[in-house]
């Protein structure tokens, strides 16, 4: 492909130079994403469930309730904690939330023995601290920080910030049930906080904003100040709304059919070993969906992408409704069901620097993280009632196949990006702070 004529060599240049720049502000939002309250909790609750029922009698439902607490609680305050990232800078916060989140989640194993209630009760507690403390360790601050670096490649910058989720998921699951094997659950919990004080100690010496000369011009004013709009006014820009009626169909529909997957292929007559692979090419498709994304979302207009791939999750509850499955046909369905989950994680962060700017990026984007972590949260119990209720998933599984289409259709409606933003009114540029690094 010959090079565009109407790039000027300052511009390639600049474009070449923000990985130059910013690759180890990249490396450390990769470990702290994939350290962070945003994967971990969720990775290992699921083998939490038999320990905690063998030792305290609790029921199914009573050991998962904390993952629905801390994901409720968390989504709450993502708008606060982007506030702070905005007020006080990305680095003071991510760093502070990120040691919080390790002592909190180490604290689950001080839970009591002795009387199931009290213990159940003091157990839920320690997770409601968990999202009251973590919330500033997931994406909501680290994106902000390579909006700031990155303009010209943005989109696989932040496809390859939210990988770490995926690493996640490849490593502590068996990092947890080793220990649980070992030690038990409550070392487990102890042992896995040393993950986010690992990636703080390598975000202390690598991860900070841009200097506003460091900063890429698309994103400054003539006076060299961060351009964007207030969440006030983009709360009265109906590209907000959209962007939060499309992330809620798309998390609503997905985290159930995520969650529940393996139950759905055994209704098929596809058993556990075969599900599992399933489960771990799903895994594979938020990998690509991720990269992948992000590649194209640095080339095209965001509908022109979204569309198409927010979509194959809708190709996915079309095989899943079928009477048998093949392993291939399963295959596919947990690749393409990956593969949007990745598409929409990329799409969160990269709408809300380009239409809204970044002087409030936080604000905004914590806002707009709501719905995803809202109805991420609700949408397993929405599925586990559907199957109670009629002992079959295909109507909640037809529900999802519009939410999906719907989710996706919506984008189509944004319009153009904004050609330039202004000084928003008035912006907080972050305040000096501590933890400088060495």
């Amino acid at each position: 492909m010959s090079p565009d004529p109407t790039r000027t060599e300052p511009e390639i240049a600049e474009e070449r130079g923000e990985f130059a720049k910013g690759w180890k502000v990249l490396l450390a939002g990769v470990l702290g994403v994939m350290c962070g309250a945003s994967p971990i909790p969720y990775n290992i609750i699921g083998f939490t469930v038999g320990p905690l029922r063998e030792e305290f009698g609790w029921s199914q439902t009573e050991a998962v309730v904390p993952i629905t607490l801390f994901g409720v609680i968390a989504s709450v305050l993502a708008p606060v904690f982007g506030w702070m990232a905005d007020r006080f800078g990305v680095r003071p916060v991510a760093l502070w939330s990120l040691l919080a989140f390790a002592l909190s989640f180490a604290a689950v194993a001080l839970t009591p023995t002795g009387d199931p209630r009290a213990a159940l009760y003091i157990y839920y507690s320690l997770w409601a601290v968990i999202g009251l403390m973590g919330i500033g360790s997931t994406p909501v601050t680290w994106s902000r920080a390579i909006n700031l670096w990155f303009y010209k490649n943005r989109g696989l910058a932040l496809g390859i910030l939210l990988l770490g989720t995926s690493l996640a998921a490849m490593i502590v699951p068996r990092f947890a049930v080793e220990v649980i094997e070992a030690q038990g659950w409550r070392a487990m919990f102890a042992a896995v906080a040393l993950l986010p004080l690992a990636a703080l100690a390598v975000a202390f010496f690598l991860f900070r904003e841009p200097r506003p000369e460091e900063r890429p011009r698309a994103i400054e004013s003539a006076s060299g100040r961060l351009t964007g709009v207030t969440l006030g006014k983009a709360m009265t820009d109906y590209r907000f709304w959209i962007i939060w009626l499309s992330i809620a169909c798309i998390a609503t529909a997905f985290g159930g059919a995520f969650i529940n997957l393996p139950t759905m292929l055994a209704l098929r007559g596809v058993d556990a070993k075969t599900a599992a692979s399933v489960m771990g090419i799903l895994g594979i498709g938020i990998f690509a969906g991720r990269l992948i994304t992000g590649a194209l979302l640095d080339r095209f207009w965001q509908g022109f992408v979204a569309f198409p791939l927010l979509c194959l999750p809708a190709a996915s509850g079309w095989i899943l409704l079928g009477d048998s499955i093949t392993f291939p046909l399963a295959a596919l369905a947990g690749f393409l069901l990956g593969f949007a989950a990745g598409a929409e994680s990329d799409l969160i962060a990269y709408l809300t620097g380009r239409y809204f700017g970044m002087a409030n990026y936080g604000r905004i984007y914590g806002m707009l993280y709501m719905p995803f972590g809202l109805g991420s949260a609700a949408s397993p119990v929405i599925y586990a009632q559907a199957f109670d209720r009629t002992g079959s998933y295909d109507p909640v599984l037809r529900l999802a196949i519009g939410a999906f289409v719907v989710g996706g259709a919506l984008l189509l409606l944004l319009g153009r990006y904004p050609q330039t933003l202004p000084e928003a009114e008035g912006e907080d540029e972050p305040a000096p702070a501590g933890l400088e690094p060495a």
